[in-house]
């Protein structure tokens, strides 16, 4: 008989651990997996007759693990998790006519998402998949077709092309009072609605005033959002000025929704590049929707004008 088969307790119940685990309940397992309780019970019973050791301590109210159970729990989480990655990545790479894309939060919100509107109207047989972290790297996109990716276009392990500049200005709502301020030194003493930017690689306001060559501590009253979506938010809603990349604030300047403050703007020598692995080919379909979104992006940065010129050379945000 196959090892796993006599020593192993079948998938199901261990995904049902899993779920008993992390809710310490069999009742609320039970409802997540849509199975009776007694059925949960069924199986926690099965799992703790092939493992030959109680995994559960029964309580009043619910159940905690006991020390296997802990130890059983950590190699579930992280064996489920694996197997997920693993199919989800098949799933998406082979799949004949779906692309996978991964992007930041922002980009994809922002600027990808009303691409994908005119991709699907020029290619519905094509289904698109975007799966948005702002923690992205090269290793990301193993399993992915395709990443859209901020940096210097320069990873030993990617292809890439460039596909939009990173231009970043001051903005406000239209009805947020910015009279007054027409430097630096006033932009700096205005409230600037903050971005922190710990876990990720993205400019801040200090790193914003550094390229400019002014000096600049944020105030410990600020208001700090770690999303650039939730900060673009904050500044559509009149809470203060915020910082606008062109990919998410032109339109809305255009459109009358933001104004821009002031005529500074960082203008850095990175931008975002549209990735995919070296060891790898694209699909067909993947390969049609990498061309389709280049061309759309070209078109684009010509709309840019000199505004793409680099005004000068700064550091990656760390």
């Amino acid at each position: 008989m196959n090892r796993y088969l006599r020593n192993l307790p079948p998938l199901e119940t261990l995904i049902t651990f899993e779920a008993v685990g992390r809710h310490a309940s069999f009742t609320h397992a039970a409802s997540e997996l849509f199975l009776t309780q007694s059925a949960v019970s069924k199986q926690m019973r099965q799992l703790e007759t092939c493992i030959g050791v109680p995994v559960f301590e029964r309580k009043p109210r619910g159940v905690a693990l006991t020390r296997a159970g802990e130890e059983l729990l950590m190699t579930v989480n992280v064996m489920l998790s694996t197997l997920y990655q693993s199919v989800t990545r098949i799933r998406n790479v082979h799949q004949t006519n779906a692309v996978s894309v991964l992007a930041t939060h922002a980009l994809a919100q922002f600027w990808l998402f009303p691409k994908l509107i005119e991709f699907n109207k020029a290619y519905p047989e094509i289904a698109v998949h975007v799966h948005a972290i702002n923690e992205i790297d090269d290793a990301s996109l193993n399993d992915f077709d395709l990443g859209i990716l901020y940096g210097d276009g320069e990873w030993a392990s990617l292809n890439s092309d460039f596909l939009l500049p990173e231009i970043v200005y001051p903005a406000a709502h239209p009805s947020y009072d910015v009279s007054g301020i027409e430097t630096l030194e006033d932009l700096a003493r205005a409230n600037l609605v903050q971005i922190d930017t710990s876990a990720w690689r993205c400019l801040d306001w200090q790193q914003w005033f550094e390229l400019l060559d002014h000096d600049y501590t944020p105030p410990d009253n600020a208001p700090v959002f770690n999303q650039l979506t939730l900060a673009f938010r904050a500044v559509q809603q009149g809470m203060g000025i915020g910082l606008a990349w062109t990919f998410m604030g032109d339109e809305a300047v255009a459109k009358g929704e933001l104004r821009r403050v002031t005529d500074f703007q960082c203008v850095t020598r990175f931008g975002e590049f549209l990735v995919s692995v070296k060891h790898r080919a694209l699909s067909p379909c993947a390969e049609v929707f990498r061309q389709w979104l280049l061309v759309s992006a070209k078109e684009q940065v010509g709309a840019f004008g000199d505004r793409v010129v680099p005004d000068k050379t700064p550091s990656l945000p760390s």
